[in-house]
């Protein structure tokens, strides 16, 4: 049976980055900074994402690939207990209702591709974005379908493989995201007025900073990198063994930190050229954003370019998630990859469901953190992933033998890079647990 692998060094350092790009740099990230201070959350989020987000991401990578395995079989060979298969399992629940309020938004984005679309070409006139927004996030039909739609395409993908599906569909869509914000940065900075903007997302202020934003800071370096999603212990799973793990991880931390960044510079020059009140959470994206750009020539244009960005950003994040619960069903075996992508589309859907009626006809229907979507959104975010990043580091600092570590690392005792690590191997023991189970107390408070 022939074990699914990368082409390519860049195929799985696109796609892992892919997996990481999505809701996390160009949804939360960008409202997340305006909530809490500017520049001075950017600076306590970019030492958080190489402290904490940057060792953690290096630890499942080396669970993925010592093991060589789905991640449920991984923690079970690796451990050498049968009982830490639930540490795996842990993280395949965590993603399926991850992916379940995900496609969510993705079903809006092609939506809004929809609207923008027929606004552009003069078939639909918008006078209020806001109610806009509200028509098309409350209609079931809708909503259903273009979550429908969003998980067909993400399904699509990983059908094709590791290959022909997740590594060339993510060599198109990583560059090209990168072109797109290239094209909607310049048009946003030629803006009047928009080094306003810049100087309040780069120049750091610390009036609004407390210990909920440095909180908040933390978190957002977990969700931004997938950390406790077991991604990344799948994709590096397909790798061989002279891939550099470490150097690996370094591209895909720089590549998540320059999107956050490109992300910060495309929306708050415009906002402030157009002296426009921050919107925080989806209001931000869907509201403000296409008013913005309604007011800029060709503006239209501009935004249809933004939405197909974040499509892109959001489907390379989705493709990771399914790629996880089908490669724990076929267990190496790529015959039963179709079916197994299909039939975890359709559980995502139906799991779905109620989050995406949230804001129509299940809008009533609240508790806790809010409505069902706001309520597997907390759990996902702030519990479940915490907890798996957890299990994680816990994992390679005590359970892993320390042979294997250094063999996947490659590190060498006496040269110059034994000491970072370590540095490395102290902080997934000592430091990160601590700082882990800080959160998930701060976020269990805040639940109740």
């Amino acid at each position: 049976m022939e074990k699914s692998q990368w082409g390519s060094k860049i195929g799985f350092i696109l796609a892992a980055a892919g997996s990481a790009i999505g809701l996390g740099a160009l949804w939360r990230f960008p409202y997340m900074t305006a909530e809490h201070g500017g520049g001075a959350f950017l600076l306590i989020f970019l030492l958080f994402t190489l402290v904490v987000g940057l060792p953690l991401l290096l630890s499942e990578f080396v669970i993925g690939r010592a093991g060589g395995r789905n991640p449920i079989e991984s923690f079970e060979y690796l451990g050498g207990k049968r009982w830490y298969r639930i540490f795996g399992w842990s993280g395949n629940i965590a993603v399926i209702l991850l992916l379940s309020f995900y496609s969510v938004i993705g079903g809006w984005i092609l939506l809004y591709l929809v609207v923008a679309f027929f606004n552009t070409v003069g078939l639909l006139q918008i006078a209020d974005y806001g109610e806009m927004f509200g028509r098309v996030v409350t209609d079931p039909l809708y909503v259903i379908l273009g979550q429908g739609v969003f998980i067909l395409l993400t399904v699509l993908i990983v059908a094709q493989g590791v290959q022909k599906g997740l590594e060339r569909a993510s060599k198109i869509m990583m560059p090209l995201l990168f072109i797109l914000f290239l094209i909607i940065i310049i048009r946003s900075l030629t803006l009047p007025g928009a080094m306003e903007g810049v100087e309040f997302f780069l120049r750091p202020s610390f009036e609004n900073i407390n210990s909920e934003a440095v909180l908040y800071a933390l978190g957002q370096s977990f969700f931004a990198l997938s950390i406790g999603a077991t991604t990344m212990i799948t994709y590096a799973s397909y790798l061989d063994k002279t891939h550099n793990l470490t150097q690996s991880a370094l591209y895909i931390v720089l590549m998540n930190v320059v999107i956050s960044v490109m992300a910060g510079l495309a929306i708050f020059p415009a906002i402030a050229s157009f002296e426009m009140e921050n919107v925080f959470g989806p209001g931000l994206i869907f509201i403000v954003l296409p008013q913005v750009f309604s007011e800029i020539a060709l503006g239209n244009v501009f935004y249809i370019l933004f939405l197909i960005a974040f499509l892109f950003a959001t489907l390379t994040s989705a493709i990771s998630m399914i790629e996880i619960n089908v490669a724990n069903a076929i267990k190496g075996n790529e015959n039963r990859r179709k079916t197994m992508a299909y039939v975890f589309g359709l559980i995502v859907f139906i799991i779905g469901i109620p989050s995406a009626l949230s804001e129509g006809v299940l809008n009533e229907v609240q508790f806790f953190a809010g409505t069902i979507f706001d309520n597997v959104d907390f759990l996902v975010s702030n519990i479940m992933l915490p907890f798996n990043a957890l299990i994680s580091s816990v994992f390679v600092g005590y359970i892993l033998e320390y042979s294997t570590i250094k063999n996947q690392i490659g590190v060498v005792q006496g040269t110059a890079m034994y000491p970072l690590f370590r540095a490395w191997i102290f902080l997934l023991k000592f430091i990160l647990p601590v700082i882990i189970i800080l959160v998930f107390a701060a976020n269990l408070l805040n639940f109740f």
